[in-house]
């Protein structure tokens, strides 16, 4: 079973990419195919290389724009050859050489697997954001449970689940395409696991850091329920998450910019709608996070 890594990158992280390559490429038995992104900036020029003896590759590719997240891993897949994907932030790295070898025995000894999310780890203080468990109950995130989403930037992917359900929604451009993915996983059968063993190492920042968060991540969330919830369940989640951002968001500039995305996300087309049974909703809610919030 072949592994490959996809990397996006800006080409402003040179060192950082570098230490992300080098952990990829250093796996013990594992023969990674490397395929790095430049999405919209040229692939900078690293050091690390494949160790001697191994049948790892490291390939580049630019694109000609920012096509943001999902386009950007979408052509990465689309350039891999391996039968499991590892997403792998440009900043981040992996803990241990062992990572490809133990997402390798998993994935071929358990056919209705599509996504294993790691553990996301602080270097320095060794720390586990919450965020970065994919479930409601993230006290524990050393223990491992089934889930219905996963981390976009710490993760491995069966490539031909990710193929059979369309990918990224690439109009997405940032913020819960990752959820996108999963809920349409599940639709098909597929399970999702978060997999504490396998860890990624990641400093420890803020998404709001990003200009646009409140409002991408607003207009994405309209979109996600428009696309793949039956109307009743779409109406629900999306009045929870009216909710609870008017109860955690003290901030006036950034709940004006969450509602001026959640008005865009009603406003403009979401793409292909293909709504989940009930069945699936069903299936969600006995795994601990119904698709309501």
């Amino acid at each position: 079973m072949k592994i490959s890594c996809v990397i996006l990158t800006m080409g402003n992280r040179v060192a950082e990419l570098n230490r992300a390559v080098e952990s990829a490429l250093t796996q013990v038995d594992g023969d990674v195919e490397v395929v790095i992104i430049g999405n919209g900036a040229d692939v900078p020029e690293l050091s690390a290389t494949p160790p001697p003896g191994s049948a790892a590759t490291v390939k580049t590719v630019r694109l000609s724009h920012n096509a943001g997240i999902p386009e950007g891993r979408n052509r990465g897949v689309q350039e891999c050859s391996g039968d499991v994907v590892l997403f792998l932030d440009d900043d981040g790295w992996y803990a241990s050489d062992k990572v490809a070898s133990h997402v390798r025995d998993r994935f071929a000894a358990e056919p209705d697997l599509a996504v294993i999310s790691f553990r996301v780890m602080d270097p320095d203080g060794k720390v586990v954001q919450r965020r970065h468990v994919p479930r409601l109950r993230a006290g524990d995130p050393e223990r491992s449970s089934p889930v219905t989403t996963f981390l976009g930037g710490a993760c491995a992917i069966r490539r031909s689940a990710y193929l059979q359900v369309g990918g990224l929604p690439e109009k997405f451009f940032y913020a819960h395409e990752e959820t996108d993915l999963a809920w349409r996983l599940l639709g098909e059968g597929y399970r999702i696991e978060y997999d504490a063993e396998p860890v990624m190492y990641h400093p420890l920042v803020l998404p709001s850091r990003h200009a646009d968060f409140y409002r991408l991540n607003a207009r994405n969330r309209v979109w996600l329920a428009r696309r793949n919830l039956p109307w009743p369940l779409a109406v629900l989640y999306l009045l929870d998450w009216v909710v609870l951002t008017l109860a955690r968001e003290r901030s006036s500039m950034a709940l004006k910019s969450w509602f001026r995305g959640f008005a865009e996300g009603l406003r403009e087309p979401a793409g292909e709608r293909r709504p989940m049974t009930w069945k699936t909703a069903w299936h969600m809610f006995r795994l601990g996070r119904p698709p309501i919030v």
